[in-house]
């Protein structure tokens, strides 16, 4: 930030990383992935003009909601938290922070819960806490209103009227850490990730040897498209391969025997419907295409 004068013009001014964060947890807390010692986080840290904190953070807010409900169709709560006994800084500083935050939340029309004494010593905070499959909650986003580390590191810009002001800096993860997000991801589908996020989104099966050269093209061609693609030519009984590729929950599963080959078409199995019957490449590459949706759902705020 101090590398250059900075005048007001350039901001918001946004900077973030993926950045790895270790903490001494007791090992009696730590809880495979969604608590542990090390874990990466999506950081950002966002310069601002006071003027701008409300319309910053409620783009913050729509962003969270975005990733949260529209994308991954979670649940979620949001919590305001307050000035702690041993805070920072000047009262009336944290008077004017914790009433932007809920300005923010009021105005965005977000329900919330307030936390009276759990912000962080430099600043109140929101808190983003995902549900997960079994009605537990966990903290994953967060915005934190900082005054004190601009005065602290003597950071100012130059105003309209020529000035030198103090900036006001937000400190912001949505998904939290990575770590956390994604254990909660797994149990929220268990293990049926939506057709976009699957890792393997086909899965091609050959009845026999002589039938694999057509399952490549086949292959090829989805792969081509962008899909992600496996070919299962192991030397091993149909019905095995059939029950593998529904164990391993990859959403569609293409069958190729002799019949396929000769009317060169598709027998498509679908993760969740079942058999789908006898298609041709282009209609089965419709298929996908209609799936191939980032948001296919949304979740709620509770």
């Amino acid at each position: 930030y101090k590398s250059r004068i900075r005048s007001y013009r350039d901001f918001p001014m946004r900077v973030a990383e993926l950045g790895t964060v270790h903490r001494h947890e007791r090992s009696g807390v730590l809880h495979g992935l969604m608590r542990v010692r090390s874990f990466t986080q999506d950081d950002a840290h966002l310069y601002v003009t006071p003027g701008q904190i409300k319309q910053e953070i409620i783009g913050i807010m729509d962003l969270v909601r975005f990733i949260y409900g529209d994308v991954f169709g979670f649940s979620y709560r949001v919590e305001l938290s307050t000035r702690p006994e041993k805070a920072m800084g000047d009262p009336l500083m944290w008077e004017k922070a914790e009433r932007a935050l809920q300005e923010a939340l009021e105005e965005f029309g977000v329900p919330f819960r307030l936390n009276p004494g759990d912000g962080a010593f430099y600043g109140p905070k929101i808190d983003f806490h995902l549900e997960d499959c079994i009605g537990r909650t966990w903290q994953c986003g967060t915005i934190q209103l900082d005054f004190q580390m601009p005065e602290k590191f003597d950071m100012t810009y130059i105003g309209p009227d020529g000035n030198e002001h103090r900036p006001v800096m937000l400190h912001r993860t949505i998904l939290g850490s990575l770590e956390r997000f994604m254990g909660i991801l797994i149990e929220h589908y268990a293990g049926a990730f939506p057709f976009w996020l699957s890792p393997v989104q086909v899965r091609i099966v050959p009845v026999k040897e002589e039938h694999a050269p057509y399952a490549s093209e086949v292959e090829s061609r989805l792969k081509g498209l962008g899909y992600r693609v496996e070919k299962d030519a192991r030397d091993e009984k149909l019905g095995k391969k059939i029950r593998d590729a529904q164990m391993e929950k990859i959403p569609y599963m293409v069958v190729i025997g002799s019949r396929e080959v000769e009317n060169v078409t598709l027998s498509v199995r679908d993760r969740g419907e079942g058999d789908l019957g006898t298609m041709d490449l282009s209609a089965f590459e419709a298929l996908l295409q209609r799936q191939f949706d980032p948001v296919p759902g949304r979740g709620s705020i509770a």
